[in-house]
Protein backbone atom coordinates (compact mmCIF):
# COMPACT_ATOMS: atom_id res chain seq x y z
CA UNK A 1 0.00 0.00 0.00
CA UNK A 2 1.62 3.24 -0.74
CA UNK A 3 0.81 5.67 2.08
CA UNK A 4 2.29 9.43 2.16
CA UNK A 5 2.14 11.21 5.05
CA UNK A 6 1.70 15.54 4.53
CA UNK A 7 2.82 16.90 8.01
CA UNK A 8 6.28 14.47 9.23
CA UNK A 9 5.94 16.45 12.30
CA UNK A 10 5.04 14.91 15.48
CA UNK A 11 2.06 12.99 14.94
CA UNK A 12 2.62 12.24 11.31
CA UNK A 13 6.09 11.04 11.74
CA UNK A 14 4.51 8.55 14.83
CA UNK A 15 1.67 7.32 12.52
CA UNK A 16 4.31 7.23 9.46
CA UNK A 17 6.75 4.43 11.07
CA UNK A 18 4.45 2.43 12.22
CA UNK A 19 2.69 2.24 9.16
CA UNK A 20 6.27 1.87 7.13
CA UNK A 21 6.76 -1.15 9.78
CA UNK A 22 3.67 -2.77 8.93
CA UNK A 23 4.94 -3.44 5.04
CA UNK A 24 3.61 0.33 3.81
CA UNK A 25 5.77 2.19 1.29
CA UNK A 26 6.33 5.21 2.83
CA UNK A 27 6.34 8.67 1.64
CA UNK A 28 6.73 12.24 3.17
CA UNK A 29 6.22 15.97 1.79
CA UNK A 30 8.53 18.18 3.86
CA UNK A 31 10.70 21.06 3.14
CA UNK A 32 14.07 22.58 4.80
CA UNK A 33 15.99 20.54 7.50
CA UNK A 34 12.92 17.76 7.64
CA UNK A 35 13.47 17.07 4.40
CA UNK A 36 17.41 17.11 5.17
CA UNK A 37 17.08 14.70 7.92
CA UNK A 38 14.79 12.24 6.19
CA UNK A 39 17.02 11.99 3.07
CA UNK A 40 19.72 11.03 4.91
CA UNK A 41 18.46 9.50 8.49
CA UNK A 42 15.01 8.49 7.30
CA UNK A 43 12.37 8.67 9.69
CA UNK A 44 13.42 7.98 13.30
CA UNK A 45 10.78 7.28 16.25
CA UNK A 46 11.63 6.72 20.23
CA UNK A 47 9.43 5.80 23.33
CA UNK A 48 11.50 5.02 26.15
CA UNK A 49 14.81 3.27 25.55
CA UNK A 50 13.45 1.90 21.97
CA UNK A 51 14.69 3.30 19.12
CA UNK A 52 13.32 2.46 15.42
CA UNK A 53 13.71 3.91 11.93
CA UNK A 54 12.06 3.62 8.33
CA UNK A 55 13.63 4.54 4.92
CA UNK A 56 11.55 7.27 3.39
CA UNK A 57 10.82 8.80 0.01
CA UNK A 58 11.00 11.97 1.10
CA UNK A 59 10.11 15.06 -1.38
CA UNK A 60 8.83 18.64 -1.10
CA UNK A 61 6.75 18.35 -4.48
CA UNK A 62 3.92 15.88 -4.24
CA UNK A 63 4.33 15.48 -7.67
CA UNK A 64 7.30 13.19 -7.67
CA UNK A 65 5.74 11.21 -5.36
CA UNK A 66 2.47 10.37 -7.57
CA UNK A 67 -0.97 8.66 -6.44
CA UNK A 68 -1.46 7.27 -3.15
CA UNK A 69 -3.88 5.07 -1.52
CA UNK A 70 -3.75 7.06 1.58
CA UNK A 71 -2.68 10.29 2.14
CA UNK A 72 -2.46 11.00 6.10
CA UNK A 73 -3.05 14.80 6.54
CA UNK A 74 -1.08 15.54 9.69
CA UNK A 75 -0.19 19.07 9.84
CA UNK A 76 -1.60 22.23 12.28
CA UNK A 77 -4.48 23.59 11.00
CA UNK A 78 -3.49 27.26 10.09
CA UNK A 79 -0.90 25.03 7.53
CA UNK A 80 -4.07 23.45 5.85
CA UNK A 81 -4.76 26.20 3.12
CA UNK A 82 -0.99 25.76 1.57
CA UNK A 83 -1.64 22.20 1.58
CA UNK A 84 -4.92 21.92 -0.14
CA UNK A 85 -3.26 23.97 -2.48
CA UNK A 86 -0.48 21.15 -3.71
CA UNK A 87 -1.90 17.95 -2.56
CA UNK A 88 -4.07 17.32 -5.84
CA UNK A 89 -1.20 15.15 -7.62
CA UNK A 90 -1.29 12.52 -4.64
CA UNK A 91 -4.88 12.19 -4.78
CA UNK A 92 -6.67 9.22 -7.12
CA UNK A 93 -9.83 8.34 -7.72
CA UNK A 94 -10.08 5.97 -4.69
CA UNK A 95 -7.47 7.43 -2.69
CA UNK A 96 -8.12 7.88 0.85
CA UNK A 97 -7.13 10.71 2.92
CA UNK A 98 -6.86 10.29 6.60
CA UNK A 99 -7.42 13.85 8.53
CA UNK A 100 -4.98 12.96 12.01
CA UNK A 101 -5.60 16.70 13.29
CA UNK A 102 -7.01 18.56 16.72
CA UNK A 103 -10.23 20.47 16.25
CA UNK A 104 -13.10 21.21 14.35
CA UNK A 105 -12.10 19.63 10.25
CA UNK A 106 -13.85 21.01 7.30
CA UNK A 107 -15.79 17.74 6.64
CA UNK A 108 -17.28 18.04 10.12
CA UNK A 109 -20.81 19.05 8.79
CA UNK A 110 -21.15 16.49 5.30
CA UNK A 111 -22.20 12.79 5.22
CA UNK A 112 -25.62 13.21 6.72
CA UNK A 113 -24.45 14.78 9.85
CA UNK A 114 -25.55 17.61 11.82
CA UNK A 115 -29.40 17.06 11.15
CA UNK A 116 -30.49 20.70 9.65
CA UNK A 117 -27.22 22.07 9.77
CA UNK A 118 -25.70 19.19 7.58
CA UNK A 119 -23.63 20.72 5.04
CA UNK A 120 -22.93 23.89 5.76
CA UNK A 121 -19.45 25.06 5.51
CA UNK A 122 -17.55 26.63 8.67
CA UNK A 123 -15.76 29.61 7.43
CA UNK A 124 -13.66 30.07 10.55
CA UNK A 125 -12.23 26.33 8.95
CA UNK A 126 -12.20 26.83 5.20
CA UNK A 127 -13.20 30.64 4.47
CA UNK A 128 -13.64 30.18 0.60
CA UNK A 129 -14.34 26.84 0.11
CA UNK A 130 -10.93 26.11 -1.14
CA UNK A 131 -10.13 23.09 1.14
CA UNK A 132 -13.15 21.72 0.15
CA UNK A 133 -12.52 21.90 -3.34
CA UNK A 134 -8.98 20.62 -3.27
CA UNK A 135 -9.87 17.49 -0.69
CA UNK A 136 -13.74 16.55 -1.71
CA UNK A 137 -15.27 15.38 1.28
CA UNK A 138 -16.10 11.85 -0.96
CA UNK A 139 -12.11 11.29 -0.03
CA UNK A 140 -12.08 11.95 3.84
CA UNK A 141 -11.79 9.31 6.39
CA UNK A 142 -11.80 10.97 10.06
CA UNK A 143 -9.13 10.35 12.45
CA UNK A 144 -8.92 11.37 16.31
CA UNK A 145 -5.78 10.60 17.80
CA UNK A 146 -5.19 9.90 21.20
CA UNK A 147 -1.34 9.69 22.14
CA UNK A 148 1.17 12.54 22.90
CA UNK A 149 4.23 12.65 20.51
CA UNK A 150 7.06 15.93 20.47
CA UNK A 151 9.88 15.98 18.72
CA UNK A 152 13.68 15.48 19.56
CA UNK A 153 14.56 17.37 16.27
CA UNK A 154 13.44 17.14 12.24
CA UNK A 155 12.03 13.80 11.56
CA UNK A 156 12.68 12.39 14.68
CA UNK A 157 9.69 11.70 16.79
CA UNK A 158 9.49 10.67 20.49
CA UNK A 159 6.12 9.18 21.71
CA UNK A 160 5.48 10.10 25.09
CA UNK A 161 2.49 8.35 26.07
CA UNK A 162 -1.39 6.97 24.14
CA UNK A 163 -1.47 4.92 21.15
CA UNK A 164 -5.09 5.31 20.22
CA UNK A 165 -6.30 6.01 16.85
CA UNK A 166 -10.16 6.47 15.85
CA UNK A 167 -11.38 6.17 12.65
CA UNK A 168 -14.47 6.46 10.70
CA UNK A 169 -16.13 7.86 7.50
CA UNK A 170 -17.95 11.18 7.85
CA UNK A 171 -21.30 9.27 6.83
CA UNK A 172 -20.76 7.03 9.98
CA UNK A 173 -21.19 3.86 7.19
CA UNK A 174 -18.54 1.38 7.83
CA UNK A 175 -17.65 1.24 4.22
CA UNK A 176 -15.27 -1.56 2.97
CA UNK A 177 -12.36 0.96 2.80
CA UNK A 178 -12.66 2.04 5.90
CA UNK A 179 -13.00 -1.74 7.36
CA UNK A 180 -9.85 -1.97 5.56
CA UNK A 181 -8.07 1.20 6.75
CA UNK A 182 -8.90 0.00 10.36
CA UNK A 183 -7.86 -3.60 9.55
CA UNK A 184 -4.21 -2.34 8.89
CA UNK A 185 -4.45 0.03 11.65
CA UNK A 186 -4.22 -2.90 13.76
CA UNK A 187 -1.81 -4.33 12.21
CA UNK A 188 0.46 -1.47 12.63
CA UNK A 189 -0.19 -1.80 16.07
CA UNK A 190 -2.16 1.07 16.81
CA UNK A 191 -4.79 1.13 19.54
CA UNK A 192 -7.20 1.54 16.60
CA UNK A 193 -10.87 1.71 17.45
CA UNK A 194 -13.65 1.53 14.38
CA UNK A 195 -16.12 4.91 14.67
CA UNK A 196 -20.07 4.69 13.90
CA UNK A 197 -19.64 8.46 14.45
CA UNK A 198 -16.36 10.20 13.74
CA UNK A 199 -17.63 13.60 14.59
CA UNK A 200 -18.89 12.69 18.03
CA UNK A 201 -15.11 11.52 18.56
CA UNK A 202 -13.73 14.67 17.48
CA UNK A 203 -16.31 16.97 19.31
CA UNK A 204 -15.55 14.81 22.36
CA UNK A 205 -12.06 15.48 22.20
CA UNK A 206 -12.53 18.83 21.41
CA UNK A 207 -14.74 19.43 24.58
CA UNK A 208 -11.12 18.56 26.22
CA UNK A 209 -8.70 20.75 25.00
CA UNK A 210 -10.71 23.59 23.48
CA UNK A 211 -9.73 25.09 26.54
CA UNK A 212 -7.11 23.61 27.80
CA UNK A 213 -4.80 24.29 24.46
CA UNK A 214 -5.43 28.36 24.58
CA UNK A 215 -5.25 28.72 28.29
CA UNK A 216 -2.36 27.62 28.74
CA UNK A 217 -0.80 29.48 25.82
CA UNK A 218 -1.97 32.58 27.45
CA UNK A 219 -0.49 31.27 31.05
CA UNK A 220 2.14 29.06 29.81
CA UNK A 221 1.14 26.99 32.74
CA UNK A 222 0.78 23.00 32.37
CA UNK A 223 -2.37 21.54 32.61
CA UNK A 224 -2.33 20.68 36.74
CA UNK A 225 -1.94 24.53 37.49
CA UNK A 226 -4.44 25.24 35.05
CA UNK A 227 -6.73 22.80 36.49
CA UNK A 228 -5.69 23.42 39.99
CA UNK A 229 -6.88 27.17 40.50
CA UNK A 230 -10.39 27.12 40.89
CA UNK A 231 -11.47 30.63 39.29
CA UNK A 232 -9.86 28.55 36.00
CA UNK A 233 -11.30 25.76 36.39
CA UNK A 234 -14.94 27.60 37.21
CA UNK A 235 -14.06 29.25 33.75
CA UNK A 236 -13.27 26.43 31.51
CA UNK A 237 -15.95 24.59 32.80
CA UNK A 238 -18.29 27.55 31.50
CA UNK A 239 -17.19 27.08 28.09
CA UNK A 240 -17.53 23.82 27.95
CA UNK A 241 -20.93 23.73 28.92
CA UNK A 242 -21.66 26.14 26.38
CA UNK A 243 -19.47 23.83 23.52
CA UNK A 244 -22.06 20.97 25.05
CA UNK A 245 -24.85 22.80 24.64
CA UNK A 246 -24.30 23.28 20.81
CA UNK A 247 -23.24 19.85 20.67
CA UNK A 248 -26.23 18.41 21.61
CA UNK A 249 -28.43 20.92 18.65
CA UNK A 250 -26.38 19.28 16.01
CA UNK A 251 -26.25 15.48 17.38
CA UNK A 252 -23.21 14.89 19.37
CA UNK A 253 -24.44 14.90 22.78
CA UNK A 254 -22.42 14.72 25.99
CA UNK A 255 -23.58 13.07 28.68
CA UNK A 256 -20.44 14.24 31.26
CA UNK A 257 -20.31 17.26 33.21
CA UNK A 258 -16.96 19.51 32.89
CA UNK A 259 -15.38 18.10 36.07
CA UNK A 260 -15.93 14.63 34.91
CA UNK A 261 -13.71 15.48 32.20
CA UNK A 262 -11.49 17.55 34.17
CA UNK A 263 -10.90 14.14 36.06
CA UNK A 264 -9.33 12.62 32.67
CA UNK A 265 -6.99 15.15 31.92
CA UNK A 266 -5.81 15.55 35.41
CA UNK A 267 -5.13 11.65 35.78
CA UNK A 268 -2.66 12.70 32.64
CA UNK A 269 -0.42 14.57 34.72
CA UNK A 270 1.63 17.55 34.79
CA UNK A 271 2.38 18.30 30.88
CA UNK A 272 2.34 20.80 28.59
CA UNK A 273 -0.39 21.30 25.49
CA UNK A 274 0.91 21.28 22.18
CA UNK A 275 -0.38 24.92 21.91
CA UNK A 276 1.86 26.12 24.65
CA UNK A 277 4.55 24.03 22.84
CA UNK A 278 3.52 25.87 19.17
CA UNK A 279 3.91 29.20 20.99
CA UNK A 280 7.09 28.37 23.01
CA UNK A 281 8.38 27.68 19.33
CA UNK A 282 7.18 30.17 17.50
CA UNK A 283 4.40 28.29 15.34
CA UNK A 284 1.05 29.60 14.05
CA UNK A 285 -1.44 28.76 16.80
CA UNK A 286 -4.96 26.46 16.08
CA UNK A 287 -7.52 29.30 17.32
CA UNK A 288 -9.64 28.84 14.38
CA UNK A 289 -10.32 24.91 14.21
CA UNK A 290 -10.40 24.82 18.30
CA UNK A 291 -11.95 27.96 19.13
CA UNK A 292 -13.36 30.07 16.50
CA UNK A 293 -15.50 26.85 14.44
CA UNK A 294 -17.31 26.36 18.03
CA UNK A 295 -18.29 30.39 18.16
CA UNK A 296 -19.45 29.69 14.54
CA UNK A 297 -21.52 26.75 15.58
CA UNK A 298 -23.29 28.93 18.14
CA UNK A 299 -23.79 31.23 15.71
CA UNK A 300 -25.85 28.56 13.54
CA UNK A 301 -27.26 26.55 16.15
CA UNK A 302 -28.34 29.52 18.21
CA UNK A 303 -26.43 28.91 21.45
CA UNK A 304 -24.65 32.04 23.20
CA UNK A 305 -21.49 31.83 23.57
CA UNK A 306 -20.29 34.39 25.54
CA UNK A 307 -17.85 32.16 28.02
CA UNK A 308 -16.21 31.08 24.39
CA UNK A 309 -16.69 34.88 22.96
CA UNK A 310 -14.09 35.87 25.68
CA UNK A 311 -11.66 32.86 25.60
CA UNK A 312 -11.48 33.46 21.75
CA UNK A 313 -11.12 37.17 22.18
CA UNK A 314 -7.91 37.14 24.40
CA UNK A 315 -6.42 34.38 22.50
CA UNK A 316 -6.62 35.56 19.64
CA UNK A 317 -5.35 39.06 20.76
CA UNK A 318 -2.09 37.45 22.31
CA UNK A 319 -1.18 35.42 19.00
CA UNK A 320 -1.58 38.61 16.83
CA UNK A 321 0.52 40.15 19.44
CA UNK A 322 2.96 37.27 19.10
CA UNK A 323 2.96 37.11 15.69
CA UNK A 324 1.02 33.54 15.46
CA UNK A 325 -2.84 34.26 14.40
Amino acid sequence: MKVCIYGAGAIGGWIGVKLAQAGCELSVVARGATLEALQRDGLVLSHGEQRSSVPVKASEDPAELGVQDLVVIAVKAPALASVAERIAPLIGPDTLVMTAMNGVPWWFLSGGFGGEFTGQRLAAVDPGGAIDAAIPARHVIGAVVHASCALDGPGKVRLHFGNGLIVGEPSGEASPRVQALHALLQKAGFDAKLSPQIQKDVWYKLWGNMTVNPISALTRATTDLILGDDLVRGFISAVMLEARDIGERIGVPIAETPEDRHAVTRKLGAFKTSMLQDVEAGRAVELDALVSSVRELGQLTGVATPFTDALLGLSRLQARQLGLY
